[in-house]
């Protein structure tokens, strides 16, 4: 059956959507792919976050404090001390000149008297007195306001490999990200194809109706013309009556269902679902044959869900690695700038001053038992997605066969229709023929008439599920 564009006048002004505008709008308006795209987005930034790792880390700290009281390293009685040091030092000293000069004056008055001036004008008592609140002073530090700041340079050198094996996860992420995106994209574009295939089949269902109508009409009117030459009774128009009534109800049951068939194809492609749109057709008639016996080893490469699971593995071995590393050594070096005010790199000083710095630090587990179950549980993981791809290459290949059977059973049904169709077709018009001479009855044609909207029915259902089987194998076969 060649599938049909149906062109009215009215239809003109409508916007037409064939299957190809339909899968592009859905991916462009499917929220879930827009969440998916996104996530591949978050993957290569933590991926780039994770190639930064491999690269220095510079920081830079600054601190003020402002403190009540200030540091003093002597009490208040040891700086007074201190501080009249020369005066205490001269009490004993003046008794020990005044005795000395007193005995020169004996000899010579005038020595006596010299040693007296001499003395007083060289008078140590201030000049030890400044000394010691010189010293008191440097033991008093000054701490009401301290700034400080440090600029820090930190490489790793050997983490246990665990900065390599969190890149090579991130990059694992990214691809498992990208590859749900693409499953998400290959089941929309399924949804999409399944509801638009369901309303070219209610199209078809539909102008059968139609004509079905169309020709219990005809029949209608033929009858009551023959009621009136007295050729038909009035039984026989309340049969075609009752026909005509059960076919325009499932006209209007068919109307119905394409209508909501139709909402739910706009809805996936994000249109307007009041609006008016036409679905074009194209032809349908070549018929779809199994695949020949596949190359399941291709197949297995082609399928997303084999693909994921085989990057689950890679992460999953990258996860034992990285658990592996909490029991390997870790080396890394720093270096510093620091600078503070106040502070002690000469003495005691209220200003700024700085010096660099730089180390090593080396970290060796001696004994981490949580790490070594870590291990462990990282690789019953990693044999669990192992066993997991076994099973979906299994189920894959019977899925295969499945659907290729399914798609040569759907090919002989169709045969089987479209022979059916040619004999209803046939009996058809025999018996138009036949009802025109008066050789059958009213309820002949009926019969007649039925059995063709049933055989054209299912040549429409032949050929739908033919093109799903299709559809259905291509997604099997990772095309």
């Amino acid at each position: 059956m060649a599938l049909l564009l149906w062109f009215t006048p009215q239809l003109l002004a409508q916007r037409t959507l064939s299957i190809e505008e339909c899968r592009r709008l859905a991916v462009e308006s499917n929220n879930r792919l827009k969440i998916a795209q996104e996530k591949v987005e978050e993957t290569e930034a933590l991926k780039g976050a994770a190639i930064a790792n491999f690269f220095p880390k510079v920081s830079l700290n600054g601190t003020y404090n402002w403190n009540q009281k200030s540091i003093a390293l002597l009490s208040d009685a040891q700086q007074q001390s201190i501080n009249h040091v020369g005066t205490t030092m001269m009490e004993s000293y003046n008794a020990t000149v005044g005795h000395l000069a007193e005995e020169l004056s004996q000899v010579d008055p005038r020595l006596g008297q010299a040693l007296l001036n001499a003395y007083n004008s060289a008078s140590p008592e201030e000049m030890l007195n400044s000394m010691g609140r010189q010293v008191t002073d440097a033991f008093n530090i000054d701490m009401t306001h301290v700034f400080a700041g440090a600029v820090t340079v930190t490489e790793p050198i050997y983490m246990g490999g665990k900065i390599r094996t969190m890149y090579q996860l991130s990059k694992l992420s990214n691809d498992a990200a990208k590859l749900q995106m693409d499953k998400q994209k290959e089941d929309l574009i399924i949804r999409v194809d399944e509801a638009y295939w369901r309303v070219v089949s209610l199209q078809h269902k539909l102008e059968l109706a139609r004509q079905y109508c169309s020709l219990l009409d005809t029949l209608s009117h033929d009858v009551e013309i023959m009621l009136d030459e007295g050729v038909a009774t009035p039984s026989d128009v309340t049969k075609v009556r009752v026909k005509l009534n059960e076919a325009q109800m499932n006209l209007t049951k068919a109307e119905n269902g394409l209508a909501l068939s139709k909402m739910a194809l706009l809805q996936l492609c994000g249109l307007d679902l009041s609006g008016d749109y036409l679905i074009t057709e194209y032809d349908a008639t070549r018929p779809q044959f199994p695949e020949a016996t596949p190359n399941m080893e291709q197949v297995w490469d082609n399928r997303t869900e084999i693909k994921l699971l085989k990057l689950g593995d890679k992460l999953a071995r990258a996860n034992v690695r990285l658990a592996t590393s909490g029991l390997l050594p870790n080396v890394a070096v720093s270096g510093s700038y620091l600078i503070s005010n106040p502070n002690l790199l000469n003495g005691y000083q209220n200003k700024f001053g700085g010096m660099f710095t730089a180390g090593v630090v080396v970290n060796f587990p001696i004994c981490h038992v949580d790490d070594i179950y870590a291990v462990k549980a990282a690789k019953h993981r990693r044999n669990q997605i192992e066993y997991e791809l076994e099973e979906a290459k299994s189920m894959i290949e019977l899925q295969v066969n499945k659907l290729n059977y399914e798609l040569e059973v759907a090919n002989k049904k169709l045969e089987q229709a479209q022979s059916n169709l040619r004999n209803a077709e046939e009996n058809l018009r025999l018996a138009n023929e036949s009802f025109d001479e008066g050789v059958v009855s009213s309820s002949d044609l009926m019969a007649a008439q039925t059995a063709w909207l049933k055989a054209k029915s299912e040549v429409v259902d032949a050929e739908i599920e033919i093109r799903m089987d299709q559809l259905y194998l291509q997604q099997a076969l990772g095309r």
